[in-house]
């Protein structure tokens, strides 16, 4: 046998290795939690498969085992343990589970999560039996039972009993509608599920010790049924033929039956013929009904079984051992010998030594009417009556009411008792009044909602039971959704309250009771709405000025009128005047008779009461008498009522003109329509009207209240904000003053460190005054001795360099007599030229005198134009060379100045450098010169080829013109000067004709460079006396810019002395 402990796992394997074929346990199931305890398992319960079943423990663990998957998982907490669990059969998914708490709860398995919650018990719930069609269920307490409508999981019936008669057990018979009830009396009886008609009364035996049924089985198939309790005997009924078929006699060993169970077969048809008897010793005995022989056994003395479960299949139990585990069986292992079936009618277990014989028992049956005998055994047993026969008088017609009463038969119990038991009060009540439970009629009021009306009613009727409250409301919007009316009427909810209270668990039936009420017991009291009814106040005081006439006129004296002593206790139905036991009893009666005697019973109050009221004459005793209780004996006025209603004459009686008892109608409710409508539509407007007023002004309100709110809060905020800003300013000032403290210490401190820092200060300076005249004394001594080193480097520099500008000085001189050699060669060359050119020109001048005589006006003023541009362009190409020269040489001199400037210490290396640079530099400026000289006169001896064409051409029209006018002078065109090429030689620059020109263009160009009169040559010559003054002036400036240098190096050479000097004195100071 395999032992498996699920201890805190949610799911898992059932068994880790197959179950060997042949053993009768398959595997046991512990639970160990934290520190090894044991979690004893409470109830199992099977699924409609037989392949799972549900498993609860006493910590409100549910789990479900699967034995055909070898799986188990955990699919609920609950939190408490479980008294009874069954499966939905409708929803193969969902269970229900009865709990410690007396509730019952519906969970699905998948979804681990709970559809419902069924209140309503008072006690522990033994059992749950579910019908066949999955749509009901019941549940089982000791003094209730309870039916389900497992589609909206409300409660649909309930069965109350007396406290001494308790209920054993109610299931559902298989197959069938037939609800079996078992109660501790022995008595059972089978009703109809729907109707809760009693259908008949299965026989009990008459001799013999009392059983005391405990544990019930039925077959599959519904048609066979076996009890068991506090004996060895068990008793075996046919549903059928509703007899007692068998007695079977346990062994001896049994003393008390706990548990029955049919085994199924799957060839049986669902007659089983195998049951199951758990006795008290913890072992459970399986015989068979027909050949009552022992087949096998499950369980022992030292292994105890306390309750079982079998599959529907057949195919497995399991069982709750008494020390908490779960043992699965296999039926298969533990026997085949299931189907023998030779009938007995009584028979003796062949297990055991057989007892004493019950071969001589006799069972009674009888067909008419079942009950019980008067004594058996020297006991008293109580009787139970089924419903009589059919064949009744007209009059028990009339009295029958529903679920088998008699009307009659109550009333007359109510005379003799004076009232109805408590337990079966509301049945009693629910069978008067014929209430017909339209579920559906009351579900489409109830789906309206609350009523306008009554949204407020807490306001103006204030409970404390906030249950009740939504109990009242709900009742009182169902009644307003009716009848328009009843959302009118004021005193509604006072004739109301008391059902309410009483009906609380069950809006339904309280609805149907006030509506009754209302259609009945209230006739024509709304005939003069919104006034009270006048015609039945005056039917009160008809009937009491007939029987008391003495106290009518007193309250006639006093000014007392109906509406002031009939009328209170007509509006609250006497719950004001009565206590709650009194005001039942008066009502049993109420209900039992006609709706008049509800005016009889107010007219039997005041009679009741007519010594105090006599003794009252203000208005204001006579309200609080009949507004507060008195007291009253409720018996003798409810016998006064009696009375007046058989001795009050038929001319005044109610009865004549209220109707008789008129129960409502199954299917939809009555219409109500015996008030005044246009006053109920006014009145319903107007309360609309002023609904939205007042909902209008509680919106104003409570923006206002809100604002208010907000004002105040931000009130507070101001307010706790300046306190916190108080509270933070002392702070401040705390602080600071505790601040103000410390920096006076620190400066103290302060102070202190400071005179102590001058101390030592002192000291410091002292001792760095004394090494710094050290050392500044070693620093002037170090100071003087370089001082005198660099005055003797500065007079050796400034020697050499007067030397060095001696020098140059020469060099400059002799150069200035180099130049001077050359100008006065070429001045000399200049002359000769001249003379040359003079008498070149002199010849062709007197030429050109003889031809320009000839030639007209127009033509001089041609000559001198281009004598004039001939002029500008030698004294532009003189003043170019000029410029040239004195740019070459200020340039040389800067640069030979900037070189000295920064050569200074190079010594007489870098003069000679500079020598040659300043030597290369005349030679590029004479090539650069003589450059400048070629390209101007190459673009002179181009300009006077130009000249020389156009005067070609303009003698050629000359020639022709003078031929056109015959003149006998011809004249030729005056040619442009040609070409000069200037080139340079070691002695100076020559002047060359022009090879390519004719000796006539030679003449010609010499008479172009002397003018045809004086003025020109004197011209020529001015220019060139110009050009030598020019050049003497450019010498002259030249040795000007030569002395003014050398007195700026000797002035920069005495000022860098001085600051050397001066920075020497000013480091000997810092140091």
């Amino acid at each position: 046998m395999e032992v498996t402990d699920i201890g805190n796992k949610e799911e898992g394997k059932v068994w880790h290795r197959k179950p060997t074929p042949g053993k009768g346990v398959l595997v046991t199931v512990i639970r160990t939690a934290q520190q090894a305890k044991t979690v004893r398992f409470l109830h199992v319960a099977f699924d409609t498969t037989g392949d799972s079943f549900l498993a609860g423990d006493h910590h409100g663990n549910i789990y479900v085992f699967d034995i055909s998957r070898n799986r188990f998982r955990l699919v609920q907490k609950t939190g408490q343990a479980c008294t009874a669990l069954a499966f939905s059969l409708r929803r193969t998914t969902e269970f229900l589970v009865a709990l410690a708490d007396y509730t019952i709860k519906c969970f699905d398995k998948d979804t681990k999560q709970m559809v419902s919650w069924m209140r309503g018990h008072e006690g522990a719930i033994s059992s749950i039996s579910v019908h066949s069609s999955g749509r009901y269920a019941i549940s089982t307490s000791l003094d209730t039972a309870q039916l389900w409508d497992l589609d909206t999981f409300q409660r649909k019936r309930k069965l109350n009993i007396r406290q001494s008669v308790g209920i054993q057990r109610v299931f559902f018979l298989p197959l069938s509608n037939t609800i079996l009830s078992c109660f501790s009396d022995d008595s059972i009886f089978a009703w109809e599920s729907d109707t809760l008609f009693c259908k008949y009364q299965l026989p009990v035996p008459d001799c013999g010790p009392k059983i005391s049924y405990k544990a019930f089985a039925v077959t599959r198939d519904g048609k066979s049924l076996a009890a068991g309790g506090r004996s060895n005997l068990l008793h075996l009924w046919c549903l059928d033929s509703k007899q007692l078929i068998r007695v079977i006699q346990m062994p001896t060993q049994v003393r008390t039956v706990r548990q029955l169970e049919f085994l199924p077969d799957s060839f049986d048809g669902g007659a089983s013929q195998t049951l199951g008897v758990l006795s008290q010793d913890g072992v459970m005995r399986f015989i068979n009904i027909h050949t009552c022989r022992l087949l096998f056994h499950m369980g022992s003395h030292d292994d105890a079984i306390i309750t079982v479960a079998v599959s529907p299949n057949g195919r497995h139990v399991v069982a709750v051992m008494d020390n908490g585990s779960i043992n699965v069986y296999s039926v298969q292992s533990l026997t085949q010998e299931l189907n023998k079936p030779p009938p007995s009618k009584v028979a003796v277990v062949s297990g055991g030594e057989p007892d004493q014989g019950l071969s001589n028992l006799k069972v009674k049956v009888r067909s008419d009417v079942i009950h019980r005998p008067a004594k058996t055994s020297g006991r008293r047993t109580q009787v139970k009556t089924l419903r009589p026969p059919a064949g009744s008088t007209a009059e028990d017609k009339e009295n029958e009411l529903p679920a088998g009463l008699n009307k009659k038969r109550l009333v007359a119990l109510l005379k003799a008792f004076g009232e109805y038991p408590d337990k079966y009060r509301m049945f009693v009540w629910r069978s008067l009044l014929c209430l017909p439970e339209n579920h559906a009629a009351y579900s489409s009021l109830t789906d309206k909602g609350l009523h306008s009306a009554y949204l407020t009613l807490h306001d103006k009727y204030p409970i404390k039971s906030h249950k009740l409250q939504r109990g009242l409301q709900r009742v009182l919007s169902a009644l307003a959704h009716w009848a328009a009316i009843f959302g009118e009427v004021e005193y509604l909810p006072l004739v109301a309250f008391p059902f309410v209270k009483l009906f609380q668990n069950n809006p339904m039936l309280c609805f149907e009771v006030v509506a009754t009420v209302i259609v009945n017991w209230c006739q024509h009291w709304f005939e003069y709405f919104p006034n009270p009814p006048l015609n039945i106040l005056s039917m009160a005081e008809n009937v009491l000025a007939h029987h008391d006439k003495e106290l009518l006129q007193h309250l006639v004296d006093c000014g007392i009128t109906s509406q002031l002593y009939v009328w209170p206790l007509l509006e609250t139905l006497f719950s004001e005047v009565l206590t709650r036991d009194e005001w039942l009893r008066l009502f049993d009666s109420v209900f039992s008779n006609h709706p008049s005697f509800l005016l009889m019973a107010c007219v039997a109050y005041i009679t009741c009461c007519r010594e105090p009221l006599l003794l009252c004459s203000q208005k204001q005793d006579f309200e609080y008498f009949f507004h507060h209780r008195n007291n009253l004996d409720v018996g003798a006025m409810i016998k006064e009522a009696y009375r007046l209603m058989g001795n009050t004459p038929a001319d005044i009686h109610p009865k004549n003109m209220l109707s008789d008892f008129t129960p409502l109608t199954r299917g939809q409710y009555p219409v109500f329509n015996q008030y005044p409508e246009f006053i109920v539509e006014y009145q319903s407007r107007e309360r609309e009207k002023i609904r939205l007023q007042e909902m209008e002004y509680l919106r104003e309100r409570q923006e206002v209240s809100a604002l208010r709110a907000d004002f105040v809060r931000r009130q507070a905020e101001e307010e706790a904000y300046h306190v916190q800003q108080e509270l933070l300013q002392k702070a401040e000032e705390q602080r600071r003053n505790i601040l103000a403290q410390e920096e006076e210490k620190l400066t103290q401190q302060r102070a202190k460190l400071a005179a102590m820092k001058r101390e030592l200060k002192v000291k410091e300076l002292q001792l760095l005054d004394a090494t710094r005249s050290r050392f500044l004394k070693h620093q002037q001594d170090l100071r003087a001795k370089q001082i005198q080193g660099l005055d003797q480097e500065i007079s050796r520099k400034m020697d050499l360099r007067e030397r060095e500008t001696a020098a140059a000085v020469q060099d400059l001189e002799v150069r200035q007599m180099e130049l001077e050699a050359q100008r006065r060669r070429l001045e000399q060359h200049l002359l000769k030229e001249q003379e040359r050119m003079g008498r070149e020109v002199a010849e062709e001048v007197e030429a050109r005198m003889r031809r320009a005589e000839r030639e007209e006006e127009s033509f001089t003023d041609l000559l001198h134009s281009t004598k004039t541009n001939m002029q500008a362009l030698e004294e532009s190409l003189a003043e170019a060379c000029q410029l040239g020269l004195e740019s070459d040489w200020q340039r040389e001199v800067a640069e030979r100045l900037q070189q000295v400037e920064a050569e200074q210490e190079r010594k007489r290396e870098r003069l000679a450098e500079l020598h040659r640079q300043a030597l290369a530099e005349e030679e590029r400026l004479a090539d650069t010169m003589r450059d400048v000289a070629g390209r101007k006169w190459g673009e002179v001896m181009s300009t006077r080829a130009q000249l020389q064409e156009q005067q070609l051409s303009s003698a050629d029209k000359d020639t022709q013109r003078q031929m056109r006018i015959r003149s006998p002078c011809s004249t030729r065109g005056l040619p442009l000067p040609t070409a000069v090429s200037v080139g340079t030689n070691a002695v100076g620059p020559a002047v060359r004709p022009n090879s390519a020109t004719s000796p006539k263009q030679a003449r010609t160009s010499m008479v172009c460079l002397n003018s045809n009169s004086p003025s020109e040559s004197t011209s020529t010559n001015f220019s060139l006396d110009r050009g030598r003054a020019q050049l003497d002036s450019s010498e002259r400036e030249l040795l000007k810019e030569i002395r003014a240098l050398r007195q700026k190096l000797a002035t920069r050479a005495r000022e860098g002395s001085s600051a050397s000097s001066q920075s020497v004195h000013t480091l000997s100071s810092v140091s």
